[in-house]
């Protein structure tokens, strides 16, 4: 039995399990309408835990002065644990922003104080170290106005974290996000936001890959009702939003975290070992327990209907895929390394039963898979075995990007093999391509546009001076490079903010390392609005190529066809979504009359007419204007009429060109 089918009949067994225990996944995904605490109609409250590993279970807080014993919980089946509190005169005895504590009583004796792995605002207060359980329950929340935008059809994803969106060394707000970042994400023509860090995370510096509270929206920058009109008004400019959702692993915080909630190391991770994962140093979820399962397809459900999110990037998934979590071991593509006693089938069966929820529940909602391992099948429909997202992350691009910068000189690039990552991907296997990411932004790395132009970055980018040879090759590479991973790396693009104009500086959380700094935990996006300052022409570029994209539909046109790769004279053409793509990769080289095959249709003796759509040497992208946008350019047809035609065209050094073929229906 092959392992697509294997995971097949697991998964529908799970769903007929779920089905036949829990009235189906409808009402199974729905644990945040009774576990953690309720308001009831009559004004009572009513709570609900799972935690199997305790001897007892109390509510204790603001409401009763602490007392952690005064209002016991009823234990019950599976390790499960009610409590109903009456209402005080038709109102809640617990009101809206008081703290609230659970009381663990372990098996040892032990008195422990946990935060409600339920709990839907936390905040810590002060210089406390440890976050507070906030009861969260105003009288007028938020609701949502504006319907969800469609799916796109090209998916061009502006990255974001809306703590370091502004320039000012602070934490930022939803609400500057909302008012200040959609505006200009709106405006370079991105259609998809992918918000990182907004499940709350004790350690600012983790970026939010150390959950603490899996239902909680960061109260470091605002209330979830200002999440919500975050949401909502980026559905109003049209622009879907995802999350980057954590399910791979949690915060080793027992305090103000998940681990050691009922006072074993198992709970909701696995005990002993197998439990840890020691790169990370936080714990790792036993897929196949039911009250798992129900967690965190619930927590799924929580994010889409409560926020309004459609849909999810799945962070780390490779540790979800394997027993070994990926690491000390590499991947060549071999088949073997896929498909084995290695392969972790329960979280497999989560993923499919996740993918299976988001879709059936909005069909258009989108979820991508950032997995390194390039496990098959991810992305394949679930009734054939796969996983059911719909799309990847193109993870080997970046990394081909920075090791050309690094260790080749341009003229030793290899064209063949810059191709070959760009579209090395499985047939109908959708990849988001970038260039660059939040990976490459972080200390210790480095942006692509600080591996081209370093230092010269704080004193040459004034137009007032005149282009040094390290800014104006740093110029044309970012445009190029972003360009043709747009164009040819996938059915979608992603970039993280502040890349597209080569944000000056690299991102560095405020830490002990850098005293609690948060001048590098920023984005001055203020640079591109300054007219003296180069970094408005890489902007204008940015916006430039997505909006021709939304225009022409390369990302959701079938993969290009490459018609040159040429070594010496560092030239790649290629056609998608009936354009023509010419790059020029030379240093120092121009070619006169380049003859530049096309596919395009027409019979000899008539010609074809293409006109420049983007050209990366504009004077408006910081470019030297050396080809005349007035002129024309002519295809003509060899003398048998089914072999392609090919024009000949004036290619400058180090440009990208779009030609767009007037003669066929735009």
């Amino acid at each position: 039995m092959s392992l697509a089918t294997l995971l097949y009949k697991r998964f529908t067994q799970t769903l007929n399990d779920i089905g036949e225990n829990e009235d189906g996944i409808d009402k199974f995904s729905r644990g945040y309408e009774s576990f953690g605490i309720h308001r009831c109609a009559d004004g009572g409250l009513y709570c609900k835990e799972w935690a199997p590993g305790a001897e007892g279970v109390f509510l204790t807080g603001d409401f009763n002065d602490w007392n952690p014993f005064s209002y016991p919980y009823k234990k019950l089946d599976y390790g499960k644990w009610e409590l109903y509190i009456p209402p005080n005169q038709n109102k809640s005895l617990v009101p809206h922003g008081s703290k609230l504590k659970v009381v663990i009583r372990s098996k040892s004796g032990e008195i422990l104080y946990r935060i409600s792995p339920w709990a839907k605002y936390v905040a810590r207060e002060g210089d406390n170290v440890n976050y507070d359980w906030i009861h969260w329950d105003p009288e007028h929340p938020y609701k949502l106005k504006h319907s969800r935008p469609k799916k796109p059809r090209g998916v061009r994803i502006y990255e974001s974290h809306v703590g370091i969106s502004s320039h000012e060394g602070k934490i930022a707000s939803y609400k500057h996000f909302t008012c200040n970042v959609l505006p200009r994400i709106k405006d370079l023509g991105y259609n998809c936001i992918q918000m990182m860090a907004v499940m709350e995370h004790a350690y600012y510096a983790s970026f939010g890959y150390q959950i603490t509270s899996f239902f909680a929206a960061s109260s470091r920058y605002g209330t979830p009702e200002e999440l919500k009109e975050l949401v909502d008004t980026a559905h109003s400019m049209g622009i879907t939003v995802l999350l980057d959702v954590v399910h791979s692993h949690a915060s080793k915080n027992s305090e103000d975290g998940l681990n050691m909630f009922d006072g074993t190391d198992s709970c909701y991770f696995h005990s002993g070992p197998r439990g840890n994962h020691d790169l990370w140093d936080s714990r790792l979820f036993a897929y196949s327990s039911w009250e798992v399962l129900r967690f965190l397809l619930s927590n799924i459900r929580w994010w889409l209907e409560e926020y309004g999110f459609d849909g999810f990037r799945f962070d780390g998934i490779t540790s979800m895929l394997y027993h070994h979590h990926g690491m000390g071991h590499g991947f060549s593509g071999d088949y073997h390394e896929y498909f084995g006693l290695q392969v972790d089938e329960d979280a497999l069966t989560y993923l499919m039963l996740a993918n299976h929820l988001v879709h059936t529940l909005y069909p258009d909602s989108i979820t991508i898979a950032e997995d390194v391992s390039g496990m098959p099948a991810l992305c394949c429909p679930i009734s054939q075995g796969g996983c059911g997202f719909d799309y990847r992350l193109a993870m080997a691009i970046p990394d081909k990007w920075i090791q050309l910068l690094k260790e080749f000189k341009d003229e030793d690039w290899n064209m063949g093999n810059i191709v070959h990552t760009l579209t090395n991907r499985r047939y109908l296997e959708k990849c988001i391509a970038y260039a660059e990411s939040h990976d490459q932004a972080l200390v210790g790395d480095k942006t692509l546009a600080f591996w081209l132009m370093d230092a010269e970055m704080y004193t040459n980018m004034s137009v007032l001076t005149p282009f040094t040879p390290v800014i104006d090759r740093g110029i044309q590479l970012h445009k190029m490079i972003r360009l043709i991973t747009h164009a040819l790396g996938g059915e979608g693009y992603l970039n993280f903010m502040g890349n597209e104009f080569g944000h000056p500086e690299w991102l560095d959380f405020p830490r002990k390392g850098n005293n609690e700094s948060y001048h590098y935990a920023r984005r001055q996006f203020h640079l591109t609005d300054d007219d003296l300052l180069r970094y408005k022409f890489l902007n204008n570029f940015d916006r430039d190529m997505n909006k021709l994209e939304e225009r022409f539909g390369w990302l959701s046109a079938p993969q290009a066809y490459v018609s040159e790769k040429h070594e010496d004279n560092k030239v790649i053409t290629f056609e998608r979504a009936d354009l023509l793509f010419i790059f020029n990769f030379h240093p120092s080289k121009s070619y006169t009359d380049y003859r530049v095959g096309t596919k395009s249709p027409g019979k000899y003796p008539f010609c074809c007419q293409f006109k420049i759509v983007l050209d990366s040497d504009a004077a408006e992208y910081g470019g030297h204007q050396r080809l005349d946008h007035s002129t024309d350019f002519f295809s003509e047809a060899f003398e048998h009429n089914e072999r392609p035609h090919s024009l000949l065209v004036y290619i400058p050094s180090r440009v990208a060109l779009i030609l767009q073929n007037v003669d066929l229906p735009n």
